[in-house]
């Protein structure tokens, strides 16, 4: 069995000062929203063993939230910062997950961008919870976290309409569970 987990990058500012769109910083509501998921992913195991992050800024500073909000609910992942993440399609992104075999994390946790993750979440899911796969099917918000089981023992072995979601989870869908 793995688990892959697919996190969007938290809500950022418009426009980076430089200009460019890698440099794009996370605004006040999008470290919020960060470290809420962070809280999230921290009570409800298992935890990533490996994270694949893309050197974009906002996303670097979303896992780095995250890293926080996890450091005492177990033992610290190994992490990559890998730039083929950033503007990737689903097929790229899919095989960036296969080549995590190499390592064989049994939880990998993939921090990156639309629309490729919501793409790549939307063609891996196969089966699970039929309320959370439409309310994927409509968006993965920034902060949006998806996570699917996989009953296979090797990452090679990923693929499309083969993963059963396990979670769909949005900082608003938390807020509203904090509010029933």
């Amino acid at each position: 069995m793995r688990r892959l987990m697919l996190l969007r990058h938290a809500k950022t500012e418009h426009e980076a000062p430089s200009g460019r769109d890698q440099d794009r910083r996370l605004d006040d509501r999008g470290r919020d929203d960060a470290a809420d998921i962070g809280r999230f992913i921290g009570r409800h195991p298992p935890l990533p063993d490996a994270v694949l992050v893309s050197p974009a800024v906002r996303a670097h500073q979303t896992w780095e939230i995250v890293r926080e909000a996890l450091q005492d609910a177990g033992p610290a992942p190994r992490v990559e910062l890998l730039p083929e993440l950033y503007a990737a399609d689903p097929a790229q992104l899919l095989q960036t997950i296969r080549d995590a075999s190499a390592a064989d994390p049994k939880v990998l946790l993939v921090v990156g961008h639309t629309p490729g993750m919501h793409e790549l979440a939307l063609a891996l899911s196969g089966s699970g919870d039929e309320a959370a796969r439409q309310a994927l099917a409509s968006n993965l918000p920034t902060s949006g976290l998806a996570v699917f089981d996989f009953t296979i023992e090797d990452w090679n072995d990923v693929a499309f309409r083969r993963g059963q979601l396990a979670q769909y989870v949005t900082p608003k869908l938390l807020k509203h569970a904090l509010d029933d």
